[in-house]
């Protein structure tokens, strides 16, 4: 059954020593107002704001501790300062054989795949599957950015040119959130929690949540029900990569398999590799979950879910220690701590 949107409440948190809490204001802070300067990621943590709540206005506000921190931008302002960013690491010079040289080409083709998605859908016709983890974050950063060109259109039924040479709705983002659905296992990490509740608010997205529990619920019913519930979607955006479960033989655009409820799959990471994701993430200085500051990879419930061995620490007195995920390289051994 669907739960309703993020709750306003926190969940249940990790022991202080091995969960940071974020906050909704911390994922905002590589995307500057333009006359800025980015700050630095990973500042000290704090609790959030309980409310919760955006008004749109960049004004000081004073949360419960007592320390002052900025409101949340409306949407198309978290728009624009997201382009902006992503437009300023594509103009930046790299080794041409170097990591983030491949990193620029991957974002430039993920942009592409968006681009052509707003030829072929409305706004309105658009949701995200959603689920904190890394490569969604990356996923999510890259359809804001790519909706820069689109959001201020006049909302009616005429067309203009894209970038990617179709035409593109004008639509207007008349609804100030985005649409999005994220399910969850029956036994999900506090941590990530945490991350998907404050990630939600920074960014703007109206998230539906499931619990699957097979046989009771399931991916598919989530998204059968999800569909029911929005029946103007035609396609959702998904965080798949091609060495993930089900991945190999997907392509940008996929229709869902038989017996699925039927929309497409639009997959803008698909063909991105482990080590560009972090690359992505930490040039840009993302907030991300902290669970992958302690050497968890791939993130699914406590019960299916370890840091990944591979980045275990072998010196003595290190027991139980972990490596930072961004410390792995290879893109088969990303699932290791998965059972």
């Amino acid at each position: 059954m669907a739960q309703s949107s993020v709750p306003d409440e926190r969940p249940a948190e990790l022991p202080a020593d091995s969960h940071r809490p974020s906050r909704a204001q911390d994922h905002l802070r590589p995307f500057p107002p333009a006359a800025a300067t980015p700050i630095a990621h990973r500042g000290p943590g704090t609790t959030p704001d309980q409310n919760g709540s955006t008004n749109g206005h960049a004004s000081k506000t004073t949360g419960d501790t007592g320390e002052n921190y900025e409101e949340i931008p409306p949407l198309p302002e978290v728009i624009a300062r997201i382009h902006t960013r992503v437009q300023a690491f594509l103009a930046e010079t790299h080794p041409p054989d170097s990591l983030l040289a491949s990193v620029q080409q991957q974002t430039r083709t993920s942009l592409e795949v968006v681009a052509s998605a707003l030829t072929r859908y409305k706004l309105s016709e658009l949701s995200l599957s959603y689920n904190g983890g890394k490569d969604c974050l990356v996923l999510l950063v890259l359809f804001l950015a790519g909706l820069h060109p689109y959001s201020s259109h006049v909302q009616d039924h005429t067309t203009q040119p894209s970038q990617s040479g179709g035409t593109v709705s004008k639509e207007k983002l008349s609804n100030p959130v985005i649409p999005s659905i994220y399910a969850l296992p029956p036994d999900p990490f506090p941590a990530v929690e945490d991350f998907v509740i404050t990630s939600a608010q920074a960014y703007h997205l109206a998230i539906t949540k499931y619990t699957t529990e097979p046989p009771r619920t399931t991916l598919r019913s989530s998204f059968e029900d999800y569909l029911s519930r929005h029946p103007g979607i035609r396609a959702i955006f998904v965080g798949t990569r091609r060495t993930d479960p089900h991945g190999a033989r997907l392509t940008h655009f996929d229709r869902t398999d038989s017996g699925w409820p039927d929309f497409m799959r639009i997959h803008p990471v698909i063909d991105w590799h482990y080590a560009e994701i972090w690359a992505f993430i930490r040039h840009l200085g993302l907030e991300y979950c902290s669970l992958y500051d302690m050497g968890y990879t791939s993130l699914g419930g406590t019960s299916d879910t370890h840091p990944n061995p591979r980045l275990q620490v072998e010196r003595s007195g290190s027991d139980g220690q972990y490596l930072p995920a961004y410390e792995l390289t290879e893109d088969l051994e990303e699932r290791l701590g998965r059972k």
